[in-house]
């Protein structure tokens, strides 16, 4: 697409844009009935507005049926999980076996490093980027002491090199090969948080297998924004949440994939009764049968109505698809950035150059005044997102933002600069 610096274009842009009317499913915040330009979806999705109508298909199943709306309903409660299998599967890149909504992104972080990080005296540590998501951080240093071993000796963080805020594939390869024999697992973004860069997921599930280690990764940034084939990289396992870009309400239900080849193994694991089989769960056996699938790693039923909404949301993506939304992003952040040239001695982007290596947000390093400009753009109705010590991010997501939005933003950006 060639990019031209007027509203006039990015009017233009909307008009011929085959997917501008899933914004006509969701709701926009506004302030002094004014409406705000939302590019806040790698934080908190906007609501659906199918969402209200079936969560209350399920208050009206609980009031009609009680119990019974487990076995009863459009949707019983019993299998609630099996719904997002096909939606869940595409997203991903995986067989609907492969993946379950379930838990939160860290519990299932947790769950999956019980069965994922089996350390040894020769093999234990763990490599991950350096300014990971603090809750994965968290998890992993608390794994590593629950194993008996020192954080400080374990975990290896790749940084990037001096003055630049992308880490080149080349460093992690780097240090999966330094490690080598005593590296046991690999644990990485597939959007990293802060700036944006999209991770070889491929690339780095090679480089870890060859050592003989183990590739998980966290999807947080990646759900919703980009294409994955998890199943055909081989890739271990993965976790995701469902607030931001798959616009589920906030603290909605994590995800979660294994690869099928691990589905029959005698991996240790914390079992719950929803991991066993289905057809024996309510004959309460006493020994722990496990699903030959992704659904092994369940330990309860289904919250049905935090669940609801993200079937809402999920059904907007089998419209819309995963790759449609993905060329329509590259566009629409390819023209932020476009927007973005004049105003290079004021700030910079530290989201790679290169569309490839990047999801829709961009993340805009502030040289002056960061926090005042953050604060203007609030109060002309521009929701952004601050992320300490001088960073706006700012992410159109293609499923609602428009073209327009991201010219108006720009011309905002610049008038809070000037002031």
């Amino acid at each position: 697409m060639e990019y031209i610096n007027s509203r006039e274009f990015a009017i233009n842009s909307d008009k011929n844009d085959s997917l501008n009317k899933f914004r006509d499913y969701f709701h926009f915040p506004s302030k002094d009935d004014k409406p705000i330009i939302y590019f806040t979806g790698n934080s908190l999705g906007l609501q659906p507005k199918k969402a209200r109508e079936l969560l209350t298909e399920e208050l009206d199943n609980w009031a009609e049926n009680a119990v019974e709306g487990h076995f009863k309903g459009k949707r019983p409660w019993v299998d609630y999980h099996k719904h997002f299998r096909k939606s869940l599967g595409q997203l991903v890149g995986a067989n609907e076996t492969e993946v379950v909504a379930m838990n939160s992104l860290t519990v299932n972080l947790h769950l999956l490093l019980v069965s994922f990080y089996r350390p040894t005296p020769s093999r234990f540590k763990i490599i991950c980027e350096a300014g990971a998501f603090p809750s994965d951080r968290y998890a992993l240093e608390s794994q590593i002491r629950f194993h008996g071993f020192d954080p400080e000796q374990t975990l290896v963080e790749v940084e990037s090199l001096k003055g630049e805020s992308v880490i080149q594939p080349d460093q992690i390869l780097s240090e999966i090969n330094q490690a080598g024999d005593a590296l046991s697992l690999v644990l990485f973004s597939g959007v990293q948080y802060y700036s944006g860069q999209l991770f070889d997921i491929k690339g780095i599930t090679e480089d870890a297998h060859n050592v003989g280690a183990v590739a998980g990764f966290d999807l947080a940034h990646a759900m919703g924004n980009i294409p994955m084939s998890l199943h055909n990289w081989n890739v271990d396992f993965a976790m995701w949440c469902s607030y931001k870009y798959l616009n589920s309400g906030p603290g909605a239900v994590g995800g979660a994939f294994v690869h099928q080849k691990h589905h029959d193994q005698n991996l240790p694991q914390f079992a719950g009764w929803w991991g066993t089989d289905e057809f024996e769960r309510f004959e309460m056996k006493k020994d722990f049968d496990p699903v030959e699938s992704v659904d092994r790693w369940q330990l309860s039923n289904a919250p049905v109505l935090n669940m609801a909404a993200h079937l809402a949301s999920l059904d907007i993506f089998d419209q819309a698809g995963i790759n449609e939304l993905r060329k329509k992003s590259l566009q629409l952040t390819g023209f932020l950035e476009f927007l973005l040239s004049d105003l290079h001695d004021s700030i910079n982007i530290i989201t790679p150059e290169n569309p490839d290596e990047r999801g829709c947000q961009l993340s805009l390093l502030i040289r002056t005044n960061g926090r005042e400009i953050f604060n203007q753009l609030n109060e002309q109705n521009v929701m952004v997102d601050w992320r300490e010590p001088n960073v706006v991010r700012a992410a159109p997501v293609p499923l609602y933002n428009t073209f327009g939005e991201v010219y108006d933003f720009v011309q905002i950006l610049k008038s809070a600069i000037e002031k």
